[in-house]
């Protein structure tokens, strides 16, 4: 390449990939995001970035096939000569001991990348994720007036299907995934002056500390941070970092504040593309509120039988009358909603997200084939990843913001009729209610 990456960074789901991939944006790097690690002929169609993501599937494994994945993956991203590598998690920290464990893929990152220690960044304000003396607090609904919850008290992380919240110390929570030593620059240290805020870290790392959790409660506090960061970097090893696309966020400002990057501000508006696909694998109440929203306002549905795609019945075969279904619901002008039957207890206990994410998927695809829809949205972390590839999306690239922490994408799918078409990955826990009706109208903030 001709310029080195300031950053790379993989993604433990697609929605949340895409979240990482706003912030740079927005910050003035030119990002493509990638399903796998690129290869140099794919970069070649790619000249001039300043970023690179790839959105993983980690967030849905056991640990052992996480390893499988992200060794090789992140042995790719270090040949590339970033100055940073960043594994993206969830601003709400979605792991356990037995799936999505951010503490194996510290593990791995640890033996691939030669820091003194990892730094864990999990807050992210802008989208209302808040950590305060280790304990991480987040707003109910990503771009929402939500109220704000303790994690271990959220109405919705608390309940999550497979990774329910009941520690919201990101000490203690990480503390079952790895035994490595973990310290805190908590909210009184992170305000001082970065020669102090470097002491206090050097200092954890001779006490042992492995990895080191950030506290940040105020948007102008990542500041700080990302220059703490970007200065453990060197130009021959790239810091490998763990967390929320604060990350992007505090490394962002830095960058634009040194002239490194100049900050996007105004984007061209999308505008309206009517019928507008919708395909959700979410089971957060979020998503369940928009789903009532659109059908209210004249959005159709298809409901997927989630037990009959579970029961292990050949998937193509299985998805067959749901493409039909959508696709004359589309011919006939309406706006479409795919989604499960079962609300929580069934889609996360009988559907696993491979499945679920690869109907969708394959239903939107379909769809896109036989209608030409220009615009689709995808809703759920968990079955997003599976969903992209499913649809033969290679990469995105942001096209406007219309709501924080889930960007409008034009999609890169060679061989895919959703090849150039606009899509937005929403996780579930993004956007008011009225959030398919805004992706309908291609409205900006």
């Amino acid at each position: 390449m001709s310029k080195q990456l300031l950053l790379a960074y993989y993604g433990d789901d697609f929605t949340g990939s895409t979240d990482a991939l706003e912030f740079l944006s927005r910050a003035g790097a030119r990002t493509a995001l990638f399903i796998a690690p690129p290869t140099p002929a794919q970069l070649a169609a790619y000249p001039g970035l300043d970023a690179i993501g790839v959105a993983g599937l980690t967030r849905a494994m056991l640990p052992d096939a996480m390893q499988a994945a992200l060794e090789p993956a992140f042995a790719q991203l270090r040949a590339l000569g970033p100055r940073h590598v960043h594994y993206k998690v969830c601003s709400t920290f979605d792991s356990s001991p037995t799936v999505g464990s951010i503490g194996r893929a510290i593990e791995v990152g640890s033996r691939v990348f030669a820091g003194a220690f990892v730094p864990l960044l999990v807050a992210a304000p802008p989208l209302g994720r808040y950590c305060v003396f280790g304990n991480l607090f987040a707003r109910l609904g990503i771009g929402s007036g939500g109220g704000i919850f303790r994690l271990d008290r959220h109405p919705s992380m608390s309940r999550h299907p497979v990774t329910p919240a009941d520690e919201s110390d990101l000490r203690l929570h990480l503390a079952r995934q790895t035994n490595k030593p973990i310290g805190l620059l908590d909210i009184l240290q992170i305000t001082r002056p970065l020669a102090e805020v470097q002491a206090a870290l050097a200092a954890q790392v001779r006490a042992g500390a492995e990895v080191i959790l950030f506290d940040a409660l105020y948007d102008e506090q990542l500041l700080g941070i990302g220059a703490a960061l970007d200065g453990c970097a060197t130009e021959k090893e790239p810091l490998f970092s763990v967390g929320s696309s604060g990350v992007e966020m505090a490394l962002g400002q830095l960058w634009a504040q040194f002239g490194t990057l100049t900050p996007v501000v105004e984007w061209p508006s999308p505008g309206r593309a009517a019928p507008l696909l919708v395909v959700s694998g979410s089971c957060s109440p979020v998503t369940a509120g928009q789903i009532e929203w659109a059908k209210a306002n004249g959005f159709a549905e298809v409901v997927l039988d989630a037990e009959t795609l579970a029961a292990g019945i050949n998937t193509p075969a299985a998805v067959a009358p749901y493409q039909q279904q959508a696709v004359n619901l589309l011919t006939g002008h309406r706006s479409v909603i795919v989604h499960t039957n079962g609300g929580v207890k069934t889609t996360s206990t009988n559907l696993p997200a491979e499945i679920l994410g690869t109907a969708l998927g394959l239903i939107a695809r379909e769809a896109v084939q036989q209608t030409g829809v220009r615009r689709v949205v995808v809703a759920g972390g968990d079955t997003s990843s599976y969903a992209a590839r499913a649809m033969g999306i290679e990469a995105v690239e942001m096209v406007a913001p219309l709501y924080p922490g889930a960007p409008l994408c034009r999609a890169s799918a060679p061989d895919s009729p959703l090849h150039g078409l606009e899509v937005n990955f929403k996780g579930g826990q993004v956007g008011a209610p009225e959030y398919f009706g805004v992706l309908l109208e291609g409205r900006m903030p």
